[in-house]
């Protein structure tokens, strides 16, 4: 077991990710800022619209991934907003709501966030550099049946060591560093993680940028197929593969 274990434990923070409703651990210390964010948690209502907002600390699930330096996120006004702010050192955590919406009820996404710097030498397509300074990421339900013989390992080692099998789907928004816009980023790891980019470079860093995304078009776009049961929506910043640090901040959030 100790060797099965190290191979889903070692696969890195973008692996962990993937996890959302599995692979969670609770630190045995927490932080002022993380406790707050912590205590709690109540679900979300499953009926649309939903919006998050930086201080409802209630509906947001602070989580560790194994083996990692938590990311500390806290409540900052930023500019005249109020924000969510995360800052990494060498870290990778994230804050999540549980969620169960049918795929007849997808619409739009919205959300926002400001990136004060990009993580110097992090690349999305590499296992030893995959760091952003923001994700939102969403995991689906789905036919777990399709999946290749290596996902399926995955699957049956995560449900082994979790009580909870390997989510069918992961899609992150991501900012990267030198890709194109709108461009479309597998996971090193596994092709169940997908990301797209909807910001790169440094021309907007330091600004809010605020998005409106088509939930169902921006699956079929990156998985091509039809998404299943959204059961879950989390927000990350990470830079535990550069042992880099890096800042931002995350206004509200909506599904309708």
């Amino acid at each position: 077991m100790s060797r099965l274990r190290c191979l889903l434990f070692c696969v890195g923070g973008a692996l962990a990710t993937g996890l959302l409703g599995a692979c969670a651990t609770r630190a045995p210390e927490q932080v002022p800022e993380q406790a707050q964010l912590a205590h709690a948690v109540q679900p979300a209502p499953q009926t649309l619209p939903l919006q998050f907002t930086a201080q409802d600390k209630s509906r947001w699930e602070s989580m560790a991934l194994p083996g990692k330096v938590r990311t500390l996120f806290s409540l900052e006004k930023r500019g005249d907003k109020p924000a969510l702010k995360a800052q990494a050192k060498s870290s990778a955590s994230m804050l999540r709501q549980r969620l169960q919406i049918a795929p007849d009820k997808l619409g739009h996404l919205q959300f926002e966030w400001q990136v004060e710097n990009l993580i110097d030498g992090a690349d999305m397509t590499s296992r030893e550099a995959e760091d952003s300074p923001v994700r939102l990421i969403l995991v689906f339900e789905g036919d777990r049946s399709r999946f290749s013989a290596k996902n399926a390992m995955l699957s049956e080692l995560t449900h082994s060591l979790t009580g909870e099998p390997l989510p069918y789907a992961t899609l992150m928004y991501v900012w990267c560093n030198t890709c194109q816009k709108e461009s479309v980023i597998v996971n090193p790891r596994t092709d169940r993680i997908r990301k797209l980019a909807v910001e790169a470079g440094t021309e907007h860093l330091g600004q809010w940028r605020s998005y409106q995304r088509n939930i169902r078009a921006d699956f079929e776009k990156v998985f091509g197929e039809a998404p299943g049961t959204l059961l879950g929506l989390a927000i990350m910043t990470d830079t535990d593969n550069t042992r880099s640090s890096a800042r931002a901040w995350y206004g509200a959030i909506r599904l309708d």
